[in-house]
């Protein structure tokens, strides 16, 4: 038997009605009065669902922005913390406040003194832009070379600091406000009276100054990371901790700011918090890609070498290429990018065993050794390699159980749940996994070259955030009292952490250099303005900054000509014949070579003494006596000694008529 079911709407058996009959119905049969009462309980209904809605959501608005605004306040807390920490590291360890202008120029060795000399140029230059011209033009450098030296070093940091500077001064000079304050200070040596002046108004307070306040912005942005990775802003400060208790392996520009990776680094950790953000959201915008895409660029624009680490990312995912070498390849056009560089042949040379004069220049300098066996223990010690080691397992573990039993689930079933999108990779998991492969590969990278630690250290310090994770450490933390666990972690971290921050705040020093301060002297007086220098990489950049002369060779060797140029030079050190090293300095037009007796006998480890080398590059003219030792005893009749000091002899180069007056 069949039954109808009624439906809302179907006819009724009435009477049928006429405009007579209908005026006696019932009351509650009228349809207008009938829905009236039901029209306003549903129309009250929906305001009271749209008010609780609206409630609801300025709740949780109110909950974000405290949220956002607590984490904004730590962030400037750790920043603040950070650029006190550097700027007073740096401040007891040479004395900065202390220095005459000449010893804050040459406190900046090797290649960091010769950034700054185009800084120097920018901001003394009659105006901006003639400033920037003559650093794309420059003859002083690799004389007698034009070279744009904004492409070839990478300068873009020092164009933008100069634009600040001469803008900051204009503006104070405008309203006559003091910038600096100079006072005289008594000192060893001579001139025994020099003047020091503090300030953002002194050139060089101000360079290092904002290198500071940025690398003081980049732990704010590593909070922020750390909590926005682990859901847990207790997460971002284990991290701050981490990076402050491993503070001597995670950086270096407390020592020497005006390093590439001092511009380069705290937009890497902007690069790979978009980067994480993007990962981890499913709804992506444009605005995300744009911010990438820029940051790539901030990046790679002050630091050669930063191609390399974004190729780990690449090695991560064939969608990469677009983002990074592509870009790489894009800015390099446009903006003139110079991609001279030898990093992946020293990586070769250290796998391959291979060895040429450019690597071992290159691998017998102490940061591009080998890590050193006590940076593990180090870690060991704060308790940062343990837990992270411990992290990493889990989310391997998590991960190869998900993998596995997704492997195991019937090929037709898991076609169609796929289909149906009822099997779903989890984003935070493959989040994590991209970190644990991008902590192996900076790992792989710092265990070949020791100053590529200072990539590793920072992101063990991110990683070592997700203790915190609930995602990851939930079915922990429902068993055991979450802030207990965190707070006795971080107590066992502080004990070894403590005590290597003691040991950086008990760094006292002050620069002194008065052998290169009297070359200087001697050069900037007793010289035609037009000289040509040779001579070791480090003391040249420190003559071009501090006497304007030309140079042949400088400190920044990743371009294949100037590494020629440079073998010429430091064939002094050989066992070649005078004659022979003359005749090639003499086509390099040099004037004058400033010769190191140091570097005659100095051997940082076996097989890197500048004989040592030379042997193996030239192995013909090994039975041959050392020139360095013979200029040191006899350096006529090719050359002729003009200057001496404890450290420094500078031999001028003589021509055939020089010569001839001799024999």
């Amino acid at each position: 038997m069949v039954k109808h079911k009624k439906k809302c709407g179907e006819a009724r058996l009435e009477p049928p009605r006429t405009p007579r009959t209908r005026a006696r119905e019932p009351e509650g049969e009228d349809p207008g009065v009938d829905e009236a009462p039901g029209s306003l309980d549903c129309l009250a209904g929906l305001l009271a669902w749209v008010l609780a809605w609206l409630w609801e959501k300025a709740r949780t608005l109110q909950l974000f922005w405290t949220r956002l605004d607590a984490t904004l306040g730590l962030a400037a807390f750790v920043g603040i913390l950070h650029w006190i920490h550097l700027t007073t590291l740096f401040e007891t360890d040479c004395h900065f406040s202390h220095l005459s202008t000449l010893e804050r120029e040459m406190s900046f060795r090797n290649e960091m003194g010769l950034y700054y000399s185009y800084f120097k140029t920018l901001i003394e230059a009659p105006s901006f832009l003639e400033g920037l011209w003559m650093i794309m033009n420059d003859r002083l450098t690799e004389y007698p070379l034009v070279i744009n030296t904004v492409k070839r070093f990478h300068l873009y940091p020092e164009v933008v600091l100069a634009f600040w500077y001469r803008t900051f001064t204009g503006i104070m000079n405008l309203f006559e406000v003091e910038t600096k304050t100079c006072w005289n200070v008594t000192r060893v040596g001579f001139p025994s009276e020099v003047e020091s002046c503090e300030g953002f108004g002194d050139p060089a307070y101000f360079y290092v100054g904002v290198i500071f306040i940025l690398n003081g912005l980049m732990m704010g942005l590593l909070f922020i990371y750390a909590a926005y990775l682990s859901e847990s802003q207790l997460g971002g400060l284990i991290t701050v901790l981490c990076y402050f208790f491993n503070h001597g392996e995670a950086t270096r520009v407390m020592w020497a700011p005006p390093l590439r990776e001092s511009f380069a680094c705290p937009f890497l950790v902007l690069q790979m918090y978009i980067l994480t953000m993007i990962l981890r959201s499913s709804n992506n915008y444009g605005k995300h890609y744009i911010a990438l895409c820029l940051a790539n660029v901030a990046f790679m624009l002050p630091w050669e070498f930063a191609q390399f680490i974004l190729f780990t990312q690449l090695i991560q995912g064939c969608a990469w290429w677009l983002g990074t070498i592509n870009l790489k390849l894009l800015t390099s056009k446009i903006l003139g990018v110079s991609d001279h560089i030898c990093l992946s042949d020293i990586i070769a040379a250290r796998i391959l065993r291979y060895a040429d004069f450019d690597t071992l220049i290159y691998t017998c300098a102490p940061e591009s050794y080998f890590m050193e066996q006590v940076t593990p223990l180090r870690y060991t010690k704060t308790l940062l390699l343990p837990v992270v080691m411990v992290i990493t397992c889990f989310i391997f573990k998590k991960t190869i159980h998900d993998v596995l039993r997704a492997l195991s689930t019937n090929t037709y079933l898991r076609k169609k749940l796929l289909e149906h999108g009822e099997v779903k990779v989890s984003s935070f998991y493959s989040l994590l996994v991209f970190h644990a492969l991008q902590l192996l590969a900076f790992a792989a990278l710092a265990i070949l070259i020791l100053r590529l630690k200072l990539f590793l250290t920072p992101h063990i310090c991110v990683m070592a955030s997700l203790i915190c994770s609930r995602p990851l450490f939930g079915w922990l933390f429902n068993r055991v009292h979450f802030e207990n666990v965190i707070f006795g972690i971080a107590i066992m971290m502080s004990i070894q952490g403590c005590a290597n921050l003691q040991n950086q705040w008990r760094i006292r020093g002050e620069f002194i250099n008065l052998p290169q301060e009297e070359l200087l002297h001697w050069i900037k007086y007793n010289t035609r303005p037009d000289a040509v220098f040779a001579g070791i990489m480090p003391t040249m950049a420190s003559i071009k900054l501090s006497t304007l002369h030309p140079i042949v060779n400088h400190p920044h060797y990743e371009d294949a000509d100037l590494r020629a140029r440079t073998k010429i030079v430091y064939s002094v050190y050989s066992r070649k014949s005078a004659k022979e090293v003359r005749d090639k300095l003499i086509e390099l037009l040099v004037n004058y070579y400033v010769l190191e007796e140091a570097w005659c006998f100095v051997r940082t480890k076996p097989g890197c003494s500048m004989l040592e080398i030379w042997d193996m590059e030239d192995p013909s003219n090994s039975a041959n006596p050392s020139l360095c030792r013979t200029l040191l005893q006899d350096e006529r009749p090719y050359f002729t000694t003009v200057f001496q000091n404890a450290v420094y002899r500078v031999l001028k180069v003589n021509r055939e008529a020089d010569h001839i007056r001799f024999v």
